[in-house]
């Protein structure tokens, strides 16, 4: 973990290309969940946030950087997640049989909506969840 933002709303993390990045993202998320008060959602949440950070980590990161992780409530409550990655390519569901890409299945399912917004360079991929 490098750098990190934390306002009443708005919390981010700037991670290194490093395996130990996903397990950091995940109790950065922890923690704001448990300060915003969604400790109903937090396991579904935080499975989310280390399926996004793995794809990140494993498909978009290019060597010698790194992703930004953001959890931000709008101002209708809902929590929204986002990856922040310069690598090239569009993540993608993947058939449920096959032996391994199977996260964004993870979190079409958890998430209330999910996508992918342009990011120059890279991407973003998203998720919400409405307040419980």
């Amino acid at each position: 973990m490098d750098r990190t933002m934390q306002h009443e709303e708005l919390r981010e993390v700037f991670c290194r290309r490093e395996r130990r990045s996903v397990g950091t993202a995940r109790e950065f998320a922890r923690e704001a969940l448990t300060a915003w008060g969604w400790g109903s959602r937090a396991d579904d949440i935080t499975l989310c946030v280390s399926e996004l950070a793995t794809n990140a980590l494993v498909h978009g990161v290019p060597p010698g950087r790194g992703y930004l992780l953001r959890l931000r409530l709008t101002e209708d409550g809902t929590l929204r997640v986002e990856v922040h990655d310069s690598g090239d390519g569009k993540p993608c569901l993947r058939d449920p049989d096959d032996e391994s890409g199977r996260g964004l299945l993870l979190v079409a399912a958890l998430a209330d909506r999910w996508g992918i917004g342009p990011r120059e360079p890279g991407k973003v991929v998203w998720c919400e969840f409405a307040r419980p």
